[in-house]
């Protein structure tokens, strides 16, 4: 299941890349613009900002603003920012691989073999998905 933070992180940097201006926005502006939690969002904002995607002015007319087009944006990023691995187990993560403990054998595992075609369809999706994507989807 998608987490919270992970999915106002995407409402967020919609919200950024539909206006028109560029200048940046205060993160009270996008909290109840997006029906989110002011404290929550600045947390998640701030992992963007360390990732490159956002950048941040401080003081009078501050705020937050995209660094990168929204199309240059693509939805695995994100979540592995604010999620973690896109794998449903740890033993098919591309980037976060660990050995399950309670499998002897990886090769003869059904559950092994389902959630590589899990992982692989869901990453196809996020890799082909940007944060422009989903605007123009909405």
């Amino acid at each position: 299941m998608l987490s919270r933070k992970t999915k106002y992180g995407i409402k967020a940097l919609t919200f950024l890349a539909k206006r028109e201006e560029d200048e940046p926005v205060p993160i009270s502006v996008i909290a109840e613009s997006e029906n989110i939690s002011q404290k929550f969002l600045e947390s998640i904002l701030l992992s963007m900002r360390k990732a490159g995607f956002l950048g941040s002015k401080k003081g009078k007319g501050g705020g937050y603003y995209l660094l990168k087009e929204a199309a240059e944006i693509k939805v695995a990023e994100v979540y592995r920012i604010l999620e973690g691995p896109i794998a449903m187990v740890p033993c098919v993560s591309l980037n976060f691989y660990e050995k399950c403990d309670d499998c002897p054998d990886e090769d003869t595992c059904s559950v092994h073999k389902l959630m590589i075609q899990v992982r692989d369809n869901t990453l196809k999706i996020f890799e082909n998905t940007t944060v422009e994507d989903i605007i123009i989807r909405a």
